[in-house]
């Protein structure tokens, strides 16, 4: 039970997930059959479906708009500000903070993480390593997607007696643009409504939001 406790988030984070991947998988696969049988083409099974572009597409194009929304949070957090928001540091704070705060140097602990120790090149990465791993997940997640969208397209562009297209000329038409930029404009606005949001609203007990007495220009949780 302690177990279960101290991991609750993760776990019911990857629980969610797992539902919502089945619940996508399933849905999208009946949405696709249904347009198959209205353009009087073969139908697939759900292991099929599974495999395909079509399910890939729809896969990859959220998970590339959500890990560009964590790399670049966990980026700008470092450079800008937003005086009240829970999701800023303080105007006044120093963008590279001291080894004091960072626990480095001096300040390390015992069970301090192995490369924070060792210091070096190994500490230049490990210090950068959730932006780093972010911005890798995030472009192999993109590219997955254009792969995905360039046969999709292919198939479409094939449907209509059209040659089909190279991956490289894919990335330069408007389709992929516009299926790109779509996710990109909602993450920002949730971001950014999230963030303005956090210095007037209140969620007792959540480390997402300020004290509930706090005032509305106190900046941090």
């Amino acid at each position: 039970m302690r177990y279960l406790r101290s991991n609750s988030l993760a776990i019911v984070l990857v629980v969610f997930f797992l539902v919502s991947v089945g619940g996508q998988s399933y849905s999208g696969w009946r949405s696709y059959d249904q347009e198959q049988r209205a353009q009087h083409q073969p139908t697939v099974s759900s292991p099929r479906y599974l495999v395909s572009s079509d399910f890939y597409d729809n896969v990859m194009s959220n998970w590339q708009s959500e890990f560009l929304q964590i790399s670049l949070y966990v980026m700008f957090a470092v450079w800008f500000r937003q005086l009240g928001s829970a999701e800023s540091q303080d105007p006044d704070h120093p963008v590279r903070d001291s080894d004091e705060d960072e626990m480095l140097g001096a300040h390390l602990k015992p069970n301090s993480p192995k490369w924070a120790r060792l210091g070096g090149w190994r500490l230049r990465i490990y210090e950068n390593s959730l932006l780093i791993s972010m911005g890798i997940l995030f472009f192999l997640s993109w590219f997955a997607m254009a792969v995905a969208q360039h046969n999709v397209y292919d198939a479409n562009l094939a449907s209509q007696h059209q040659a089909p297209v190279s991956l490289l000329d894919f990335l330069g038409t408007s389709y992929f643009w516009n299926e790109t930029f779509q996710n990109w404009q909602s993450e920002f606005l949730a971001v950014g409504v999230f963030a303005v949001a956090t210095i007037y609203l209140r969620q007792r007990g959540s480390t997402e939001s300020k004290p509930v007495g706090a005032p509305h220009d106190a900046t941090g949780s």
